[in-house]
């Protein structure tokens, strides 16, 4: 049946877009990996007498249910990687020379080098850390044949290899954009743009900073996208794919079933409450007024206590039973990859080689969600914690803080700053799944 399936470009289509399904799956990024276990992990969230967050929050990864999550996350994204190489293994796409067979390869790759990745980044060590850490399976073929461990190193060759061969295949998409529904709405694609934001993530996290640099500035100056302005921060983000920032996002109608109890409504040992302190950094010495805390963020009083949701996803369509006068011009889902990242990591990356540029690049969010641009002396100095506190604050609940700080080795501070994490592999690497080891011997 799937030899048939992938005979047609109609075929190749509607597996692609099953691959893409699968992402938003609740162990997936549905849940567990955007919004709930790595910000868990983070400090950024918690919960009060449920057993599974205190130890996902302590990081005891031998914990039985701490264990499921990561082995079901383990499960599920390799058996969608399978399904992308069976897509990229078929006639059709393995000798993919021209338009639309060379698009569909390009995704594929695409697709096939960010689900590894984010394996890798959970799953091994950090590179720039020790660069001779053991890695994971890297998967290229669609068959029983189980995929050796390899090398960390190996690992980040084969994610580059995809992403470059996926740039080169997406480089003219552009020119068919529109022309067919496949080529419409190119932001719940791994489109040009996207495998560059990737790219430019991949490089930072391997500490290649010319690199980050180059790829963050070309999707800043060619993929069409922009910053949103501070009066088109509200509900930019809830529920749907931002209609500005959006590099790429997991098409999702679904999503408020699994974001409301999670983290709108207060169900008492299941619901996510923020970091006791989370505002602060919104507040603090910062000049100007940060359209995003009313964004994200909404107050609710319990029991004569004010109380903070992390609202930032709510669609507010579905939360008012209105979902009828929702715009069709919005996508519902989940924003995987944003605008913001790319100029944080410009500014990082131009840190210590070109201050004012890399002031530039950060005023650019800062002074578009409220803030007063910094005038880069004294206690507007722009340093690396300041970027980190700013991505912060802009990616709360996206799950790429943990992330952030696993690539910095940086202490993790409990959510009530009651205790203080160091950097080690008992933090940072989560072990490899009991079955994937057992079923190997």
């Amino acid at each position: 049946d799937s030899d048939e399936l992938l005979e047609t470009n109609e075929g190749v289509e509607d597996a692609l877009y099953g691959a893409y399904a699968q992402l938003r799956k609740p162990t997936l990024y549905g849940q567990e990996l955007f919004y709930s276990s790595l910000e868990i992990m983070s400090q950024t969230l918690w919960c009060y007498g449920n057993a599974t967050t205190k130890a996902l929050g302590q990081y005891e990864y031998t914990n039985t249910e701490v264990k499921t999550i990561f082995a079901s996350a383990w499960t599920d994204m390799y058996n969608n990687i399978s399904n992308v190489n069976s897509i990229l293994n078929s006639p059709l796409i393995q000798n993919a020379s021209s338009y639309p067979a060379t698009i569909y390869r390009g995704e594929a790759l695409a697709l096939r080098a960010f689900m590894h990745f984010d394996l890798m980044r959970l799953f091994a060590e950090q590179v720039t850390v020790n660069p001779k850490a053991d890695g994971i399976p890297y998967a290229t073929e669609f068959s029983l044949k189980v995929p050796p461990f390899e090398s960390l190193e190996d690992n980040y060759k084969h994610v580059l290899a995809d992403l470059t061969e996926a740039e080169t295949l997406l480089a003219g998409e552009d020119s068919h954009k529109d022309t067919s529904p496949f080529m419409t709405n190119r932001e719940i694609h791994l489109n040009l743009h996207a495998v560059r934001a990737l790219m430019a993530r991949v490089y930072l996290t391997m500490g290649d900073k010319a690199k980050a640099l180059q790829y963050a500035k070309l999707v800043i100056e060619e993929s069409g996208r922009s910053i949103k302005k501070k009066t088109e921060v509200q509900n930019d983000l809830a529920g749907v794919l931002s209609t500005k920032e959006c590099l790429f996002g997991v098409y999702y109608a679904n999503l408020y079933s699994l974001v409301s109890p999670k983290l709108q409504q207060t169900v008492s040992y299941s619901s996510l409450d923020l970091r006791k302190d989370f505002m602060e950094m919104y507040e603090l010495n910062i000049s100007g007024l940060d359209y995003r805390t009313n964004a994200y963020f909404t107050s609710v009083e319990l029991g004569g206590t004010v109380k903070y949701r992390l609202s930032k996803f709510t669609d507010i369509y579905d939360l008012q039973n209105n979902a009828s006068a929702r715009p069709a011009s919005l996508v519902q889902g989940i924003n995987m990859i944003r605008l913001p990242e790319m100029y944080y990591i410009a500014a990082e990356c131009l840190l210590s080689t070109d201050y004012e540029l890399a002031l530039d690049y950060f005023n650019e969010v800062i002074t578009n969600r409220g803030l007063e641009a910094l005038d880069g002396t004294g206690a507007n100095t722009l340093t690396q914690d300041v970027i980190n506190t700013e991505r912060y604050k802009e990616m709360i609940g996206e799950g790429q803080t943990f992330f952030n700080m696993k690539r910095q080795n940086l202490n993790i501070v409990s959510y009530d700053n009651s205790v203080t994490y160091t950097p080690a592999n008992n933090i940072y690497v989560i072990p490899i799944p009991d079955a994937e080891i057992e079923n190997r011997n």
